[in-house]
Parts: C-alpha cells; structure tokens; sequence
C-alpha cells in the first residue's frame, strides 16, 4: 500500500477514461476460413458503429474487405449475425443499409445478388455443387402479421438480382443450413412459437433433386424440449450436432447406427442462438473435432477423437472462446480472459502454437488498474445457488480511506438467456479503476450451468434473476466488501428490465441506470419483433390469458413502490425494447418527485454502436451515481440534467 495516495470511492483518477474506451476498442466477431485466408468482422465506434469484414491473407497481410459506405450486418431476427460468407476468395454479405446480399468478387466493388424491397438475409452458405448460395431469409413485406421466414437459393448465374428460390418453409423460423461434403444432402434448423431456440428446435435433412429442390426431409432430432445446436457434417459424411437432451449442451453424432453422444460431460458445448453463425467446433484436417466449451463459468479448448471419444483439453491462456473455425489456415477463434480483450487468434495444431492477429483493444492497461473477477457462487432463493463474478475496486494510485466500504454496482446482463464471462472488459474496469466495486451476476436463467439453471427462470422472470441480483449484493455486504447505502443495479435489454424489477419491487438498491429495458411487459409482447414475440410465454406466461401476472410483473404500474434515483439510456430506433417504454417510467418517475435522467440517442438501435453516445452513456452514469452517492467524480464531464435532484 506504500505510496498510495487516499481518496473515497468514486472519486479515483483512472487512466481507463471513456474516450480511451471507445477510441481504442473494436467489437470483433464472425470468423470465417477460406483456404489460407483468414476472415473477421470489426464493429467500429468511430465509424458509426460499422460492421466491417476483414481478411488475413496466407502472406500474413491484413486489411479492410468491406469498402467504406458498406456495412455488413443483417436485421434478420433484429439480433442479426451470419452476415456474410466467402469462397475462394469470393465475399456475400448483407449491406445494412437496404438489406441486399451482395457479392464482391477479388478487385471489384460490391455488386447487389438480390433485389431492392422488404427482404433480408442471413446465415448463408455457398453451394458449390449447384452455383448458388442458401441463406436464411426473412420476408417483411408479406400481408401476414409477421414476417416470414424461410430456406432460399439465390441463382449466382442470373441475369438479374434474384430474390430466392425457397427450398424449406412453413415453420416460424429457420437457421444453420448446411451442405453434406458430397453436396447431395442439406442439414438445417428450425423452430416455432412459441419456443426460443434454447427451449427446442429440430434437426432436420433431405436430399437434392435434380432440380435443386429438396425431396422428403426427415426428423433428424430435437423436439419442444430439446435444445439442437450447430449441425455440422464430418468429412465422413455423418453429421454432428450439440443436444441438450442430457440437460447439457454435449456433442453427439447421427450415423447409420444411430445417434450416440460423442463425449457425455457436465458442461456446455452450446450456446443460446440469438444471432446466426454461432460456433464452438469445427473438424480439424486429420478428422478430429476441435472444440470448445464451458464449466463453472470458465471456458477450455480441446480436441475430441469422434471415434473413440477421449477428449484432450488443450492449454491455453484464454478463458472465453467462440466463433471457432478450421481450415486449412488453422484453427481460428474468438479468445480473452481477464487481463485480454477478445482477440482473434490462431491455433496451430501442429506445433501447439498460438498466433494472436487483431485484438480489440488497442488500449494497453497498466495491469495495476485491472480488476481481476473471482468466480462466486452464493446462496440464493429456495435453498439454492447463484453465479457471478466478482471484481474488487483496483487502482495502483488510491487507496480507500480507512473504513471505508466502496460502492457496489451489480450488471444485470441481457438475454436473460445469456451469461456474462472472464473476458477483460474496459467497461467494468472504468467502474473497479474509479473505486467502484462490480459483481457481474449470471443468475438463475443463464446458459452455462445446465438446461435446469436456465430453467430457472421459467415462469419466474422477474422474480428469480431479481433475487440472484438482490442475494449478490448482500452476499458481498455481508463479505464486508460493499456499503449497503451505496448499492447500484444497472443492465440493458433483459438487464434493464432485471434492473427496474429490483429497484422496484425490493428496497436492497439505492440507484439504478437501465440502458434500453423493458419497464412494461405488455407493450414488449404486442410490439416486439418476430424472434421474441413469445419468449415470454416461458419466462411469464401466455399473453393475454396471463395479463394480470404481466401487469403485476411490470416496474411501470406500480412505481409507487419505487424509492431510488434511475438514469435511463435509450436509443430512439430500437425495434426491440420500443422507446416509448423509457420514456413512460421517465414521466411516472418524475410525477412522483423521484430524481430521474433520461437520455435519448437518435440513430441508435438496441444496443449503442456510435462512439460519442457509448462515451456519453458511460460517463453520464458516473456523473448521475456521483450526485446520487455525494462524490464528485475526478473525470471532467458534461452535467446531466437530473430532474427532482
């Protein structure tokens, strides 16, 4: 502690400023293999938040494949993903703007594959055998009350843009169409209301006519309570997939024998799907599979022999992977832990080297100002267990004054079908770097834990998350690490909803900012897009036979309970949480004489993707949380206004 200068909470000066963060930092994602090539995708704050694709060619060299005035990203599903695919050289994606799949050859500009109008894309593939691609596509231009989705092959030889020739329709939502090695067979996936992808979906294959049309599919696997997750054909032609029907995400293969599970563990091969071209293994050239997967909230990399099902862990350094690929530039992946932002890498089966090619921070932090999580498990409702990761304040320079307890602040994630992760995250050390402790909580209803954890929440959204958030706080107060007069609750989405739930319903937190949350649960199902129109038939109820348990599960009819300072975000051109729903608890708030921020963001969808407004969300909250908890922060920052304070 020597050297240490004392400062309350709050108040520590902290290199990892807002302006660093998104000056400095990329979102990255989507890899993809061609060849000896190497493709990713940047999402870039300073450019608007566009999504760029990316190529690492053989020789080593790196650059930008997207030109600017593109943005590869997809409504489909309004969550997107599965944005683009290449071969040889060859990208297709989907240009934000108009929806179009565009094919953009080596050399030449963009060139639209599909017409202009109300169609969207995702998820595609090339069909080598037949000259074409197969994507997922969403149609919101038809005269039902949902957009309808289906399975499409777009002509490459066409004389004009092709809208799709549908090859597999009828089911609500489609998803990870894949060729058979010898191009005779497609695997897909599929799903219905009211089920989320995570509750059940179906395997599905058929054969290719000569046409090109698929003859008689058969039910492969899946059902309503069974959860299948990336179909993958091996290059003996039998085709692997993860099931749930264990109770954990495992491997299993479909051969002529039957289908047998690769490799029986308490842990997670899968994951939830709410975007496309998700992936945690891949075949390896020599046959194996390699793979990735999640225990105890850590992820580790392995190598799974499908013939006799001995799986090798694989030492490495990165506690979170995903979007792994193979081909033969390698085994490439997403990977961070938490002294590493996620970073692409590539892994060398050879020689057991690992090469690091884009990380998404360029922001080097003195590891003095990091926080490192601590992974903790702590009694909850019910006799039961909750997860989280803990971060204590951390700052080389300061030291709390003697006694002193710090604030804490308890992120609430998204989904509620998500998880949190060991990944270094700037956003936490902003808060743990100022004197802020943090717990990040994967509570009852996050992926991760088994398919009973996620579960959970069943029937109980509100009330089981609300809980966990609640019994992390205490747990740490009780720990002697957190002031109980200083305890904030902050999410967005799902976590916002978590976050007025809590702050609502349970007297525990003193302040909470909701970054685009749910407030009223009736307007989330009558105005919600397609993919989430019925996710609230698990987590509440049937809408409307249940609407007396929305109404009494909404924060916004009963703010008369509510006692603490909120800061709202809101981006004005969110499909998914509408903004009229900030903007009513605003106006209740601020009836009843509560100190109330809002601040709208327009351009910004449900998440904020421009660097000026990440910056000003993050520090608007500090400037709010200084005013509520009396301390002034050390960074200088634009005022808010805070009606009632």
């Amino acid at each position: 502690m020597t050297g240490k200068r004392t400062a309350p909470c709050g108040t520590w000066r902290s290199p990892i400023t807002a302006d660093l963060i998104v000056s400095e930092t990329i979102g990255l994602g989507a890899t993809q293999v061609d060849g000896h090539d190497i493709y990713w995708t940047e999402s870039r704050p300073t450019e608007g938040g566009r999504q760029v694709i990316v190529r690492r060619s053989a020789d080593g060299r790196i650059g930008d494949l997207t030109p600017p005035g593109f943005n590869a990203r997809t409504r489909v599903h309004e969550y997107g993903g599965g944005a683009y695919t290449v071969h040889k050289g060859t990208a297709y994606f989907s240009h934000f703007d108009d929806q179009r799949v565009y094919r953009q050859a080596p050399g030449q500009a963009p060139a639209p594959v599909t017409p202009a109008g109300d169609l969207c894309y995702a998820d595609g593939i090339v069909d080598v055998a037949r000259g074409r691609l197969i994507w997922v596509r969403e149609d919101r231009g038809g005269a039902g009350a949902e957009p309808e989705n289906c399975l499409v092959a777009l002509n490459l030889a066409a004389a004009q843009e092709d809208p799709g020739t549908v090859l597999a329709a009828g089911h609500d939502f489609y998803a990870s169409p894949r060729v058979s090695p010898d191009g005779t067979r497609l695997a897909w996936l599929s799903w219905d209301h009211p089920d989320m992808p995570w509750d059940g979906t179906e395997l599905w294959v058929a054969g290719f006519q000569s046409d090109g049309s698929l003859g008689h599919a058969q039910l492969v696997a899946g059902g309503r309570n069974e959860s299948i997750f990336q179909p993958e054909w091996g290059p003996d032609g039998n085709l692997v997939f993860c099931s749930d029907r264990s109770g954990w995400w495992n491997l299993y293969r479909r051969s002529e024998s039957g289908i047998h599970c690769l490799c029986e563990m308490e842990a997670e091969f899968g994951l939830p799907q709410w975007v496309f071209g998700m992936s945690t293994y891949a075949f390896a050239e020599d046959g194996t599979i390699v793979c990735t997967y999640t225990r105890g909230g850590l992820w580790y990399l392995a190598r799974l022999d499908p013939g006799t099902g001995r799986l090798t862990e694989v030492q490495c350094a990165y506690t979170t992977i995903g979007d792994l690929r193979a081909g033969p530039a390698g085994i490439v992946f997403c990977g961070g832990s938490a002294r590493q932002d996620t970073t692409i890498v590539r892994f060398d089966l050879t020689s057991g080297r690992f090469e690091e090619l884009r990380r998404a921070s360029l922001l080097d932090v003195e590891p003095g100002f990091l926080s490192l999580p601590e992974t903790i498990e702590f009694p909850t409702g019910e006799g039961l267990a909750a997860h989280a990761l803990y971060y204590p304040p951390t700052n080389r320079d300061v030291q709390a004054p003697a006694g002193e307890r710090p604030p804490l602040l308890v992120r609430s994630h998204g989904g509620p079908t998500a998880a949190t992760n060991t990944t270094l995250k700037l956003v936490n050390q902003f808060w743990t770097s100022r004197g802020f402790g943090l717990v990040d909580v994967n509570y009852g209803g996050s992926t991760g834990y088994g398919r009973a954890y996620r579960e959970r929440l069943n029937g109980s959204w509100g009330i089981v998350d609300v809980n966990d958030c609640v019994n992390a706080a205490l747990y740490l107060v009780g720990r002697g690490e957190a002031d109980p007069e200083r305890l904030a609750i902050r999410g967005g989405s799902a976590g916002g909803y978590t976050t007025l739930a809590a702050l609502t319903f349970r007297d525990t937190f003193k302040a909470g900012a909701s970054h685009y949350g749910v407030g009223e649960l009736e307007s989330l199902v009558r105005e919600t897009h397609k993919f989430e129109a019925r996710y609230l038939d698990r987590l509440i109820g049937p809408y409307p036979p249940c609407q007396d348990l929305y109404r009494e599960r909404s924060p916004i009819y009963h703010t008369e309970r509510l006692s603490a300072p909120v800061i709202f975000f809101q981006g004005l051109e969110d499909a998914v949480v509408p903004p009229d729903q900030a903007q009513r608890m605003v106006a209740a708030l601020k009836a009843k004489g509560l100190p109330v921020a809002y601040i709208p963001f327009p351009g910004e969808q449900h998440g904020f993707r421009q660097a000026a407004n990440i910056k000003r969300a993050l520090e608007a909250e500090l400037y709010f949380y200084g005013k509520v908890f009396g301390f002034a922060p050390a960074d200088c920052i634009e005022p808010v206004e805070i009606l009632n304070l």
